[in-house]
């Protein structure tokens, strides 16, 4: 890849800013350039931030982005898989905590990662939704598509079924999506089963299908809706495979691979699915390693089992990505008020982030002394190298106009104090009688 595609991505971007265009895009220059900075007020002293402070602010609250226009530049730049490989998609949730942000409009209780043990893992704030291009191998350097808040009113299915709507037709290939156990559910299978596209989805190994109908007996009363039973966790349910694979890596490690056709779950019976387990001897067996795991296959043909068995791996991307965004892009460390700002900080983000991928694409990257020349060079390693990039290939920014000092507030005016708002449950809390019932109904079961 040359300059170019770097030149008409940035313009493209620039482009569909309506709004406040010369400070948001200054804004996502300073912070492509200057890694040091570690708030929205230092990236204002940035060589590449022209204003004054107060523009920052400014942008991000009164600026406004195409988000159709963004989102088909962001396609139009994206990285190609390699030579015999298709293009991976990744869909995923990540939360932003705000739990003392009082000010701020629409927080929900989101989950919160990498809490204590015992600890309530959930916390106020704001979650987006976003859809990547992962990288093959896995690395950190996926490539973001798309990226929505999610409202209280709304939740990840709808919206993360949205962004597929809209981006699908942009694309000229039929990719697979990679999704995690929350997407193995009727609500998405039912919202996305139309759209040109593969999904490889983790289950769990308890949820249950059920194979096709058998055929009406011509007796009297209802015909069967769903054929005998199928649950990963009850190996008499399973039956022969319909295809196995057992491979061997160079360090005698072995992966086994089995397939089942023609399933399907209750609530989705018209949906098709396939499930695939994956047994990996050599894992650890824990939570974060398990030994087994399912997964859903949906679209048409399934690939070689041998590809199959690596192919969820590469999901994994897109959390190395969120780590990016967030230890080193600022992006859950900028305290703006309300989401909107946050939606056009976070666009800011994602602007920044496919600009280091394609400058990796363009094999530029500053190395420390200390650091490793026989692996490619990180996001981080591109970033230090950006600024004198940036310099040479120039802004489709505007400089700033010198306007003077503001007057500032009318002598005798009254700040009044920002308007509280509650945090949104978006599932009532149950009561105690409730909770007593649903564990009678559960010791039933069992």
């Amino acid at each position: 890849m040359d300059c170019t595609t770097l030149i008409d991505f940035r313009t493209a971007v620039y482009a569909s800013f309506t709004r406040a265009a010369d400070a948001l895009f200054d804004l996502a220059d300073a912070l492509l350039t200057d890694p040091l900075a570690q708030s929205l007020i230092e990236l204002a002293l940035s060589p590449a931030f022209r204003r004054r402070w107060p523009s920052v602010y400014e942008a991000l609250e009164d600026g406004c982005i195409d988000q159709a226009a963004l989102r088909q530049a962001f396609v139009d730049a994206r990285p190609t898989p390699p030579a015999g490989k298709r293009l991976l998609l990744g869909i995923d949730t990540s939360s932003l905590i705000r739990p003392a942000a009082q000010t701020s409009r629409d927080r929900t209780y989101v989950y919160q990662a990498n809490t204590p043990h015992g600890a309530t893992p959930t916390s106020p704030g704001w979650s987006f939704s976003a859809v990547v291009v992962l990288d093959q191998p896995v690395s950190s350097r996926s490539y973001i598509l798309d990226h929505q808040r999610i409202p209280s009113a709304s939740d990840p299915v709808t919206v993360g079924a949205a962004q597929l709507v809209a981006l699908l037709p942009l694309l000229d290939v039929r990719p697979i999506v990679l999704l995690d156990r929350y997407y193995s559910r009727a609500p998405w299978l039912h919202a996305t089963a139309h759209l040109p596209m593969d999904q490889f989805i983790r289950a769990r190994c308890d949820q249950v299908l059920y194979r096709a109908a058998p055929e009406r007996t011509g007796t009297r009363g209802r015909p069967r809706l769903d054929g005998a039973r199928f649950q990963g966790s009850d190996p008499t349910t399973h039956g022969p495979p319909d295809a196995t694979i057992c491979l061997t890596d160079a360090a005698g490690r072995t992966t086994e691979v089995a397939v089942w056709h023609h399933l399907h779950i209750r609530k989705a019976r018209t949906v098709e699915l396939s499930a695939v387990r994956i047994i990996r001897t050599s894992a650890a067996g824990t939570k974060r390693d398990p030994r087994e795991s399912w997964f859903w296959w949906h679209g048409q043909t399934l690939p070689p089992l041998e590809d199959v068995a690596v192919l969820y791996g590469h999901r994994f991307g897109q959390e190395h990505g969120y780590r990016l965004d967030k230890q080193a892009l600022l992006w859950d460390t900028a305290r703006v008020r309300s989401p909107e700002q946050m939606e056009r900080w976070t666009q800011v983000v994602a602007i920044v982030h496919n600009q280091l991928v394609l400058g990796r694409a363009l094999g530029i990257g500053e190395r420390r002394p200390w650091e490793s020349t026989h692996r490619s060079v990180s996001p981080q390693q591109v970033r230090r190298a950006m600024a004198k990039l940036i310099g040479e290939l120039g802004t489709p920014a505007a400089a700033p106009q010198p306007r003077g000092k503001a007057p500032g507030r009318v002598p005798g005016a009254t700040v009044k104090r920002a308007t509280r708002h509650p945090v949104i449950r978006k599932h009532e809390k149950p009561t105690k009688s409730k909770r007593k019932s649903a564990k009678k109904q559960r010791k039933q079961r069992e």
